[in-house]
């Protein structure tokens, strides 16, 4: 049997974006570029510890609108993720400059720090992700369910979650 000649082409390598170049020009060096998303948009992963650094220099740097903030789950016993679309609104601009921020989180203390104070924006977006995730927004005003009864037991749409048989409502009528 004849053996093929099979070459294995190395993975490109990422290139940093526009806003991943700013960070890092002005010393914000904890972020990571990823592989931009379906639509061409940057793509930034950031530890925990430094998302409100970060945050802080991409609103000083013009993106001013969270557009929106989100988790999800990586599968049982992996990860869970928050992740950030910031759009620079700008007067006259043709296409909005956009960035997404990812936050990998272990699953047994989902903590991020709350952005609620760069973004009002945060707010329910936060409190979903909480209520349906557990990731604890550390510092958010009025962190508390907003989807689910507050006696609900556990956090729904990860994927490990066991529905309960039944759910008794109180005071339904």
């Amino acid at each position: 049997m004849a053996e093929e000649n099979v070459t294995h082409e190395a993975p490109a390598a990422l290139v940093a974006g526009k806003s991943s170049q700013w960070l890092t020009s002005n010393g914000f060096v904890d972020h990571t570029p990823l592989e931009t998303d379906n639509l061409g948009v940057e793509v930034i992963r950031v530890e925990p510890q430094f998302l409100l650094p970060v945050c802080t220099a991409l609103y000083a740097y013009g993106f001013n609108y969270m557009q929106c903030q989100g988790g999800y789950d990586t599968g049982p016993g992996g990860e869970l993720v928050c992740f950030y679309h910031i759009v620079k609104l700008a007067d006259g601009a043709v296409k909005p400059e956009e960035i997404r921020i990812k936050v990998f989180l272990p699953r047994e203390q989902p903590v991020v720090p709350s952005v609620y104070w760069i973004w009002r924006a945060a707010d329910w977006q936060e409190r979903e992700t909480y209520d349906m995730y557990g990731i604890v927004f550390s510092g958010h005003p009025n962190l508390k369910r907003i989807l689910m009864p507050e006696d609900w037991v556990g956090w729904p749409l990860r994927k490990d979650y066991i529905s309960p048989d039944f759910y008794e409502l109180q005071e339904a009528y």
